[in-house]
């Protein structure tokens, strides 16, 4: 009996038929996880890739409202006209659900009367309670103070006469796999486009009949 208990310790000893299935199963687990933080991180840049583009597109559309209006030499933008370009922002930004977890603020930055800059009127829509990062509506109407929008040192200017559509985009991102590998982060990114034509700046937007104006006091995805 003990040699035969000896020459199965032995025989088993030797016996490496299981040895892949065995370093298998101890890589399994680094390996699924290193694909799994691949996939985390791959889907956080497409979602910032793809907010990049809903703000130059918004500024790029909003830039171009007034076009099709060629009856006037210079034309007044409406309510509808910016809801109309909201609108086409919620189909580009659907496939992440943009407005039910984030904030987009629409900015017309002017010169004011004493050759500053101003921010003229300002729309919104998105649930996400957050504001503009360089004021409200209405910010630099008198004076020379305020210096315009962008970063520090670098800002954005409207010249004489033009406007600048400036767009930001507020995002919170939930991970594919909850707090695993990224914690929730407030993604951002803004843009800017000056206007293509000439328009009727003095009074801001036009309040059409029965349009609802999209306020930065509103919090909505609609």
């Amino acid at each position: 009996m003990l040699n035969r208990a000896k020459s199965f310790i032995r025989d088993l000893r030797r016996d490496d038929s299981g040895l892949a299935l065995i370093e298998f199963a101890l890589s399994l687990p680094i390996f699924t996880g290193l694909g799994m933080y691949g996939t985390e991180v791959a889907y956080l840049a497409i979602v910032n890739m793809e907010i990049s583009q809903a703000a130059l597109n918004l500024a790029d559309n909003a830039s171009r409202l007034g076009q099709t209006q060629n009856n006037v030499s210079s034309v007044s933008i409406k309510e509808s006209d910016i809801q109309t370009a909201f609108a086409g922002l919620k189909l580009q930004t659907g496939s992440f659900d943009l407005l039910s977890n984030g904030r987009v603020i629409l900015s017309s930055l002017e010169r004011n009367s004493q050759g500053g800059q101003w921010i003229h009127w300002q729309r919104c829509l998105g649930v996400k309670n957050v504001q503009s990062q360089y004021g409200a509506e209405g910010k630099g109407s008198t004076g020379t103070a305020f210096a315009g929008m962008g970063d520090a040192g670098e800002e954005i200017q409207a010249q004489p006469n033009t406007a600048v559509m400036y767009v930001e985009v507020s995002y919170d991102y939930k991970g594919l796999f909850g707090d695993m590998f990224t914690k929730n982060v407030m993604l951002y990114q803004k843009a800017a486009h000056n206007i293509r034509d000439d328009r009727n700046l003095s009074g801001g937007l036009v309040n059409d009949v029965g349009t609802t104006q999209q306020t930065c006091d509103k919090y909505s995805a609609n």
